[in-house]
């Protein structure tokens, strides 16, 4: 169980959740607004994993990072739409520890990895 929500930054409602969604597979599990046409705080999920996306100001700055663990590194990038999303292969990060990194459109990087065994 993940303990922790980290929260990204969003400036584009609608390019955040085609990305998210479409190009890595994420759902929208909630969305909140204080009142019609305010900016968006959502929930998506990736199986077991969660994150905030936030259109308000104030909540945090954009050009966050997060590291989500992921059984096979290498399948998981072959699972991802390459035309739609900027994506390069996985990478051998340190010994031991293969990643695939991927910006959003705001700029939060997302690193998807795996540490063999």
């Amino acid at each position: 169980m993940q303990k922790v929500i980290p929260t990204l930054k969003i400036s584009n409602e609608e390019k955040s959740q085609a990305f998210y969604v479409e190009g890595l597979g994420f759902r929208v599990d909630w969305e909140h607004r204080f009142e019609r046409g305010y900016p968006v705080f959502m929930q998506i999920s990736r199986g077991e994993d969660l994150l905030y996306l936030t259109a308000h100001e104030g909540d945090c700055q954009p050009g966050g990072l997060v590291h989500f663990l992921v059984e096979d590194v290498d399948r998981f990038y072959e699972t991802l739409p390459q035309e739609k999303l900027e994506v390069n292969p996985p990478y051998e990060m340190e010994e031991g520890i293969r990643m695939v990194s991927i910006s959003d459109p705001d700029g939060n990087e997302l690193r998807f990895m795996n540490a063999k065994r």
